[in-house]
């Protein structure tokens, strides 16, 4: 059944991809917390957020039927490890006041997953899928060589929400976003628990410590990361792939404005020519998606 363009479909894939452009600026209130704190509240308060979801739309009969599904469990508690790991990557990047590294990452994504289709799904390259990626390596190299590091955080990034998207797409359609993003969670939230007790208990945590208000803004951190993910499923539904691949920029653009104008941090020229070439890869790779939706049409 082809997916449709609507209002509904347009209005959700840009709140969503808005809302985590404004993430910066959401993760600097919590700059009190260090990164792993604040993931470990993120993850338990998510299940907290997920489990009244299941319970408001009444889909425990659906949760226990992933659950019987060892493959699938195992599949999201990688996905779950996986996008722990770009969450810690991103909170420390913005603690660090390098935002503007994380917003690199995320311009670098959609090169990663072209990668990820070729070397694991086997995908047939194209050429203009080769050329994205010549020119997108030929950034990192620019980058490293002028700046003499590697961006570790924008390839961290790029990478660790790639693999998550594979290992999503491999099962996305056997569970619904609430209940997928739920197991996830439920997986990692012993763990998370667990961290946030004993630091608590040591006097080194935030949550009991800060203020009540304070209190109250770690825990929206489950309603913040679950709402943009929801909003995003119904965009996804709704919208064709070429639409959404380009909405998906308005994030990476939006947190590389707030780097630069809110936070003023520094963009030597190495780093504009490195930022310049992602974007060249990036036209490249938009330009493949259209021509080539423009030919499944055609036909």
């Amino acid at each position: 059944m082809e997916q449709r363009t609507d209002e509904k479909g347009l209005a959700s894939a840009f709140l969503a991809h808005g809302l985590w452009g404004v993430f910066p600026l959401y993760f600097h209130l919590l700059s009190r917390s260090g990164a792993v704190e604040i993931v470990a509240h993120r993850i338990a308060w998510t299940l907290v957020f997920c489990v009244i979801g299941v319970t408001v739309v009444g889909a425990w009969g659906k949760v226990r039927s992933v659950v019987a599904d060892r493959g699938l469990v195992a599949t999201l508690l990688g996905a779950g490890v996986l996008v722990s790991l770009n969450w810690l990557i991103y909170i420390y990047a913005v603690a660090t006041d390098r935002v503007v590294d994380g917003a690199l990452g995320y311009f670098i994504n959609p090169l990663v997953t072209v990668l990820l289709a070729i070397v694991v799904v086997r995908e047939k390259v194209r050429t203009a899928q080769l050329v994205a990626l010549l020119i997108g390596v030929a950034a990192v190299l620019v980058i490293v060589i002028g700046l003499g590091r590697v961006p570790w955080i924008s390839l961290g990034l790029a990478a660790s929400f790639g693999a998550y998207s594979l290992a999503k797409n491999r099962v996305g359609h056997r569970a619904s976003p609430v209940i997928g993003l739920g197991v996830e969670a439920l997986a990692l939230a012993p763990v998370s628990v667990g961290y946030i007790v004993v630091i608590e208990l040591l006097g080194r945590g935030t949550f009991t410590t800060v203020s009540p208000a304070y209190s109250l803004l770690l825990a929206t951190t489950g309603v913040v990361t679950a709402i943009p993910l929801l909003l995003f499923a119904v965009g996804a539904a709704r919208l064709n792939l070429v639409t959404l691949a380009f909405i998906q920029y308005v994030t990476p653009i939006m947190q590389f404005l707030i780097g630069v104008l809110v936070f003023h941090e520094h963009m030597p020229v190495v780093r504009w020519v490195g930022f310049g070439l992602v974007w060249a890869a990036l036209v490249v790779l938009s330009w493949d998606m259209v021509r080539r939706a423009r030919s499944r049409g055609a036909a």
